[in-house]
């Protein structure tokens, strides 16, 4: 069946965060973009309530809201500091109409060695933030990182570890699936059929480069890399999984280019993928 524009997202930090939300929005309904998933950072200057209308009345959809996190912490303080956050994260993703809020859960704190204190750091604070989002309509997605990202951005690498996070915690939680951070994990299709439909809350997709000249903001465009995206978005299918397809990139290069032609290149290689 041909792909449709409709079925496609845009992560607004693919964009650079040069255009306000409110343009983002204009922009991909001129295109036929089906939805968008914007970063709290654009909510302070366009509060949620406002920006779900602005999604609701161009015809959009809000796939997420990114992000929540990070959940490791070196004591009371922090911990306290970064439960507070993450609720205010939970309240906005409601106000917005997202259903799904974005969990990166962060590394090693600050000083430490112990990936598995951490790890269990994080089970602890996401079976707090489960309490917070009930009844919110808002669902809790943790997303695994690439292991280069174990120490500073996520101790959770992998979808199966993310799986078992989400195990620990409750059914109320589920998975953000990043192709970029995701796609060499050759247990990948066993971690989908584990998650199904009810616990594959997103689906995220870009290239990834060779070389790649930056660990975090040298992510390609789609097509441009050795990313087998089309054979991934078939998993991805087969598990179930019928929500938009968000497409993130974090890229000095096409930050630096004008937002007209990334949107549309976005929708071009959207419509060529196999």
């Amino acid at each position: 069946m041909p792909r449709r524009l409709d079925q496609l997202a845009i992560n607004t930090a693919t964009l650079g965060f040069q255009w306000p939300l409110e343009r983002i929005v204009e922009a991909c309904a001129r295109l036929g973009i089906g939805g968008v998933a914007p970063w709290r950072r654009e909510l302070t200057e366009v509060p949620a309530a406002r920006a779900a209308r602005l999604v609701r009345d161009a015809g959009l959809t809000v796939t997420s809201l990114c992000r929540g996190g990070y959940l490791v912490h070196r004591d009371a303080a922090e911990r306290a500091a970064r439960l507070d956050d993450n609720r205010r994260a939970i309240d906005e993703a409601a106000a917005l109409g997202a259903p799904v809020l974005c969990i990166v859960v962060g590394g090693l704190p600050a000083g430490t060695r112990d990936l598995a204190a951490a790890r269990a750091q994080v089970v602890a604070m996401l079976a707090l933030l489960r309490e917070h989002a009930a009844g919110t309509g808002v669902r809790l997605a943790v997303e695994p990182l690439h292991p280069m990202y174990a120490a500073d951005r996520s101790c959770i690498s992998t979808l199966a570890s993310a799986l078992d996070v989400c195990d620990a915690v409750g059914p109320e939680l589920g998975v953000m699936l990043d192709a970029y951070h995701l796609w060499w994990d050759p247990e990948l299709a066993c971690g989908l059929a584990r998650a199904g439909a009810e616990r594959l809350l997103g689906w995220q997709i870009s290239d990834w480069l060779v070389p790649t000249r930056d660990l975090l903001n040298d992510r390609g465009m789609i097509g441009d890399g050795v990313i087998d995206l089309a054979g991934l978005d078939r998993l991805v299918t087969a598990s179930g999984h019928t929500g938009l397809v968000e497409v993130e990139i974090f890229s000095t290069d096409w930050a630096g280019r004008d937002p007209a032609l990334t949107l549309r290149t976005c929708a071009q290689r959207y419509l060529a993928l196999g």
